[in-house]
């Protein structure tokens, strides 16, 4: 028996990274799915490799909101939804053009706004209860230099999803509504931001750096902890922040060298 027998979910973004290893994870559990990106021949893959449906899907375009939650009724029912489809643009705020701004803030908070608006109201017609999980970000948590605008969309995640918890709990609907937040996570999304002379960001190399376990996180180990939320294993609990980062909020530690 899988964690999730007879369930039905829907990931957004779930073509690569995060995305797609949580679509693994959750259907060796035993869950359907419904899986949305815009990278048709990455996301038509894991659909098949896990057995899903695959909708081509653009978060910030409500017209297609409708038919992507009409294909998880056409499964029967509504149990799970992960916001997860996201973008990251770095660079100091001051720099940023207003159109990055607002395509940035477009698909991390607008996209996840629809995500709830449409998907809500599915699952209380099954009557199931649920878990919505948010993908939202250590930099939800706490600010960074040249990360104000990322910052700003993932703490507006940070706190939609309380406030939705909220008002799930207050209709009675039995929807769970939790935010997860990564650190550095080796992901596809490191590779589109350029910096210095157009060179990726290497989050290999960058974690030892930044992260007290010394490593970068794997999406795989992003997929348990949505798959904890996802689950009856945690069915206390809402309006939560699932920290996923080695350490990187706990504070900083001196790393000592080799002594002879």
């Amino acid at each position: 028996m899988g964690l999730l027998d007879g369930r039905v979910g829907i990931i957004t973004g779930a073509a690569m990274g995060i995305g797609a290893a949580t679509a693994r994870t959750l259907a060796k559990e035993g869950a359907r799915l419904v899986l949305t990106d815009l990278d048709d021949k990455a996301g038509a893959a894991v659909a098949e490799e896990v057995g899903g449906i695959y909708l081509h899907h653009d978060v910030t375009d409500e017209d297609t909101w409708p038919s992507v939650a009409a294909a998880a009724e056409k499964l029967g029912r509504l149990d799970i939804v992960v916001a997860n489809a996201g973008i990251g643009i770095m660079g100091n705020a001051i720099d940023m053009s207003l159109k990055d701004w607002r395509r940035q803030m477009a698909i991390n908070v607008d996209g996840v706004f629809l995500t709830v608006k449409y998907c809500i109201p599915v699952m209380r017609r099954f009557g199931h209860g649920g878990s919505i999980i948010m993908l939202s970000s250590v930099a939800g948590l706490r600010g960074s230099a040249g990360l104000a605008g990322y910052s700003a969309t993932k703490g507006a995640v940070r706190l939609f999803a309380k406030s939705m918890a909220l008002e799930c709990a207050q209709a009675h609907d039995g929807i769970r509504v939790n935010s997860v937040h990564p650190g550095i996570i080796a992901t596809p999304i490191w590779t589109k931001i350029p910096v210095g002379q157009n060179r990726p960001i290497d989050p290999y190399a960058m974690a030892p750096a930044s992260v007290p376990m010394g490593k970068a996180g794997e999406p795989e180990e992003i997929a348990n902890g949505i798959l904890f939320l996802a689950s009856d294993l945690s069915s206390h609990m809402t309006g939560s922040e699932l920290v996923i980062d080695g350490g990187m909020t706990a504070g900083r530690i001196t790393r000592l060298g080799s002594q002879d």
